[in-house]
C-alpha cells in the first residue's frame, strides 16, 4: 500500500484488489459495539467511502453480539448474517478490537480525540426488571441471562439454573419467550444437532421441566412473537399446545381488517385452539410427555416464596382487562388475582440500554441516546445506531436499515465538512497507548492488537 493509499478486498479474502489514492489519509471512524448495528454501520461506511478506516471495539473477546449469544442454537440460519460481517472485518480498512470496555477502559471523549467520528452501537445490554416482591428469589432468572447461559455467553455460562421442577413460567409473549420455552421442551436428540453448549445440554438432559406457561399482560391480538416461531412451537415433537378456546372465540371478526402478518398469526392461534385435530395428531398429542400454553391478560404481582423463603414456588398474577384496541391496548387490573405454581420463573419482558459514559446524553425514560438520524444531540462527531438509538425493538433487517441510516449521516457530514478531516487522527494507535499507560491487561494477546480475523468464527 502506497503513502496515503487505501484498499479493500472484494469477493472474499482472496478476491479482486482495487487501489484508491487520496491526497490525505482517509477519515478514521470508531464503532463501539460489534453486534449487527455495529457491523452494518461499518459495512455501509466502508462501501460508500473508499478511504475511510473503521475500528470496531467490543467489550467481549469475540464479535457479533446477540447474533452469537442471543439467537437460539436451533436457529442457525439466523446466524448466517455473520458471513457478511466477517467479510466486512476482512477489509484491510477495518479492524476489530475485543476486550475493550468503552466508558471504563477508555472514555468516549478519548475516542473522539483519536477518531474523526465515533458511532455508539452497543445495544441494549441490560434486562428490564419486574419490580415485584420475590423477584430475587432462587429460581427466578431474566431471559437475557438464561439465553446467555445456553449460548455460552461468558458472564452467564456458569448460571446453573435449577431445572428440577415440573412447571416453568415465562413472563412475556415475544420471540425470545418462545425460544426459551422451545429449548426447555425440545427433545434432546434435536438439541444435540444444534450448537448449544455442552454444559447446557448436560443440564437439560437432567431437566424435570415438562410444562411451560407463557404469560402476557394483554391478549392474543397484542402478542409480539411472529408466525414462524409460533408454528415451530406448535409443531415441536413431544410437546402439545394447550390453548384455552375461550381466549380466541370471536377473534375472527376482530382480526378481519388487521395487517396480513397479524391476521395470519392470529388465525394460526385460533385454529390451534378451536379446531379439532385429526386422529393422528390427537394420538400424538395424547402421547406427548410435555406441554406448553399461552395465558393472556395476566400481570405478575409477586413471586411467591417456598416455605423456607428461599426459592420460588409460584407467581401471583393480577387478571387484567383491555382498554383500547390493537397494539395500543393497555392492560388494566380488574382486582381479581390467581396463583400459578411453578419452580422456575423466566422474565422475558424486554431489554434496555444503559448510559455508557457521563459525557454522552441519555434518555433514561426511553432507554436511548437522544439523536436525529443517528447524530447525537449536542455532541458533534458523535453518532449512534441500533437499539441504543431507537430502543430494543425490531429484527435484524430493522437494525440493518437503521444502521445504514446512521452511516449515511456520517457520510453526509464528511461530505459537507461538518467533520473536519484536515487533521490526521491516530485511531487505535492512540487508544492502545492509553490502555498500556493504564496497565490494561486485556490487550496483552497480540492477536487482539490487530484485525482479529482468527476470532471471526462461529
Amino acid at each position: 500500500m502506497g503513502p496515503g493509499g487505501a484498499c479493500w478486498r472484494g469477493g472474499g479474502a482472496c478476491g479482486l484488489r482495487r487501489w484508491l489514492s487520496s491526497p490525505a489519509p482517509g477519515p478514521r471512524v470508531c464503532v463501539v459495539g460489534s453486534g449487527p448495528a455495529g457491523f452494518y454501520t461499518a459495512q455501509h461506511i466502508l462501501k460508500h467511502h473508499g478511504g475511510a478506516q473503521v475500528d470496531i471495539y467490543e467489550k467481549l473477546p469475540v464479535p457479533f453480539g446477540l447474533v452469537r449469544f442471543g439467537v437460539a442454537p436451533d436457529h442457525p440460519e439466523v446466524k448466517n448474517v455473520t458471513k457478511t460481517f466477517t467479510q466486512t472485518a476482512r477489509s484491510e480498512r477495518c479492524a476489530f478490537h475485543g476486550n475493550v470496555t468503552v466508558g471504563r477502559d477508555v472514555t468516549v471523549a478519548e475516542l473522539q480525540q483519536a477518531y474523526h467520528a465515533v458511532v455508539l452501537s452497543y445495544g441494549a445490554e441490560d434486562n428490564r426488571v419486574l419490580g415485584i416482591p420475590g423477584e430475587n428469589l432462587s429460581g427466578v432468572y431474566s431471559a437475557r441471562e438464561f439465553v446467555g447461559w445456553y449460548n455460552g455467553l461468558p458472564e452467564n455460562r456458569d448460571l446453573k439454573p435449577d431445572l428440577s421442577c415440573e412447571t416453568a413460567l415465562v413472563l412475556g409473549h415475544g420471540n425470545v419467550a418462545l425460544d426459551i420455552a422451545r429449548i426447555l421442551l425440545s427433545p434432546l436428540q434435536l438439541l444435540r444437532k444444534t450448537d448449544i453448549t455442552d454444559s447446557s445440554l448436560a443440564a437439560l438432559s437432567c431437566s424435570k421441566v415438562k410444562r411451560v406457561w407463557l404469560v402476557g399482560r394483554r391478549g392474543p391480538l397484542q402478542v409480539a412473537f411472529t408466525i414462524k416461531e409460533l408454528r415451530e412451537m406448535i409443531n415441536l415433537p413431544g410437546a402439545r399446545p394447550v390453548l384455552n378456546p375461550a381466549d380466541f372465540t370471536g377473534l375472527e371478526n376482530a382480526v378481519k381488517d388487521a395487517p396480513r402478518p397479524r391476521k395470519r398469526l392470529t388465525e394460526l392461534m385460533i385454529n390451534t385452539a378451536l379446531e379439532k385435530p385429526g386422529k393422528k395428531m390427537m394420538e400424538e398429542q395424547a402421547a406427548a410427555p410435555r406441554e406448553w400454553g399461552l395465558k393472556f391478560q395476566r400481570s405478575p404481582q409477586e413471586v411467591l416464596p417456598s416455605a423456607d423463603g428461599q426459592r420460588a414456588r409460584g407467581v401471583r398474577l393480577a387478571l387484567t382487562r383491555l382498554e383500547g384496541s390493537g397494539d395500543s391496548a393497555k392492560a388494566i387490573p380488574t382486582g381479581a388475582m390467581e396463583e400459578l405454581e411453578c419452580g422456575l420463573v423466566l422474565s422475558s419482558i424486554g431489554y434496555r440500554s444503559l448510559p455508557l459514559d457521563p459525557a454522552v446524553p441519555f434518555d433514561t425514560q426511553h432507554g436511548i441516546i437522544p439523536n436525529s438520524s443517528g447524530r447525537v444531540q449536542g455532541v458533534p462527531g458523535l453518532y449512534c445506531s441500533g437499539w441504543v438509538k431507537r430502543g430494543p425493538t425490531g429484527v435484524i433487517i430493522t437494525t440493518m436499515n437503521d444502521s445504514f441510516d446512521t452511516a449515511q449521516s456520517v457520510l453526509e457530514d464528511l461530505q459537507v465538512g461538518v467533520l473536519d478531516v484536515s487533521s490526521s487522527r491516530e485511531g487505535f494507535g492512540a487508544v492502545k497507548s492509553l490502555l498500556h499507560s493504564r496497565a490494561y491487561k486485556g490487550l496483552t494477546d497480540p492477536s487482539l492488537l490487530e484485525p482479529a480475523i482468527p476470532l471471526l468464527t462461529v
